[in-house]
């Protein structure tokens, strides 16, 4: 199954790692901001990838992990008129940006279909103790619910966590685990 990723940043950067050192080999990612010094502390990247598109930075960085992968790279914003066509080939999608309209646009326009949309929602602050899952029709939402950026600052052990709930939630829903 083709795995999609709707931003690289935080949450898709380590999603797609997890999902690569699980053995998930064809992915399609899409995001088209940079790589900028900020991202460093949590995100999948690298000092002398600052500059660079993250979804071309992403992919160098996951075939030096598995050289064997089929991965698709996608550098143009997501919307309700493209979202479709871009990902029709995917059978499940997840959910990483860092925008709250464009989290929106995307759970919405996924929204029962056949597929399953895995999203984050409360990735703020420090605490673990509060993460969970919960489903919605065809979509799984991981997260502490409550958190916001604006009150709490992002924490690398944080947001990996989150990212490794999330591929948890991936790799059962593709059928990945065996027993």
């Amino acid at each position: 199954m083709r795995v999609a990723i709707a931003g690289v940043g935080g949450i898709g950067s380590n999603v797609a790692v997890h999902l690569v050192r699980s053995g998930i080999k064809r992915l399609t990612i899409a995001d088209y901001d940079r790589v900028e010094i900020s991202n460093l502390n949590r995100q999948f990247y690298f000092r002398d990838q600052v500059g660079k598109l993250k979804v071309e930075m992403l992919r160098e960085n996951l075939l030096r992990i598995d050289s064997e992968l089929d991965i698709e790279v996608i550098a143009t914003p997501l919307d309700r008129s493209n979202i479709f066509q871009i990902f029709a080939g995917c059978g499940l999608i997840v959910e990483g940006f860092d925008r709250s309209e464009d989290k929106k646009m995307l759970l919405e326009s996924f929204a029962g279909d056949d597929r399953s949309v895995v999203s984050a929602s409360g990735i703020a602050g420090s605490e673990l103790e509060n993460i969970s899952c919960r489903r919605l029709g065809n979509c799984f939402i991981v997260g502490d619910f409550t958190s916001d950026i604006k009150q709490a600052g992002l924490y690398a052990h944080k947001v990996v966590a989150v990212a490794a709930f999330m591929s948890d939630v991936i790799l059962r829903e593709c059928g990945h685990y065996a027993g």
